[in-house]
């Protein structure tokens, strides 16, 4: 498996992406500074789409202590701003905000934040110690490996979740967008 099968955008076996992400190296946490763009991994996770929908960018990494979790691209596709993960459920049916998504971009606006909303670690997780981003209000942990090195595979680890979700974060060293 490789990156271009991947971000095809075809739905990939969770076996088969648990077996890739098992075979690649941890990172640091320096190595995840600076700005990523995101893209989701079709797996059929039920979270799968909806960050699209909500014109997900990626992610900002600053230092240990002050990450970006959330940075959302604006209605206008014209600048970045960041979202307060605290506000958003992980215990509802996911098709309700799928089904409902032309409110979705709006509403994220209301849970805009200028604070870090996560810090980075490093953590053994699957016989691996890597970077691992950890929500500061939510029981998550985003885990990551490295696929080159501008482009790492992230696993949300979250507790009692059925099946793991993926995505793929790309280095953005050339984006014009600005932060609102």
């Amino acid at each position: 498996m490789n990156i271009q099968e991947i971000s095809q955008g075809k739905k990939v076996d969770v076996q088969k992406m648990i077996e890739f992400y098992d075979q690649l190296d941890g990172v640091d946490c320096s190595f995840m500074y600076g700005r990523w763009k995101g893209f989701e991994v079709e797996t059929g996770h039920p979270m799968n789409g909806l960050l699209e929908l909500a014109s997900w960018y990626g992610k900002l990494f600053i230092d240990q202590e002050t990450v970006y979790p959330l940075v959302i691209l604006n209605t206008k596709k014209t600048a970045l701003f960041f979202l307060d993960p605290k506000w958003l459920p992980l215990n509802i049916d996911f098709s309700l905000l799928k089904n409902n998504s032309k409110y979705l971009a709006g509403a994220l606006k209301l849970l805009k934040t200028k604070d870090s909303k996560a810090r980075l670690r490093m953590t053994e997780f699957r016989g691996t110690i890597s970077a691992t981003m950890i929500y500061d209000e939510k029981p998550i942990h985003d885990v990551f490996r490295k696929i080159d090195e501008n482009t790492v595979l992230g696993w949300m680890d979250l507790k009692q979740q059925a099946q793991p979700y993926f995505f793929i974060l790309q280095r953005d060293n050339q984006s014009s967008l600005c932060f609102e």
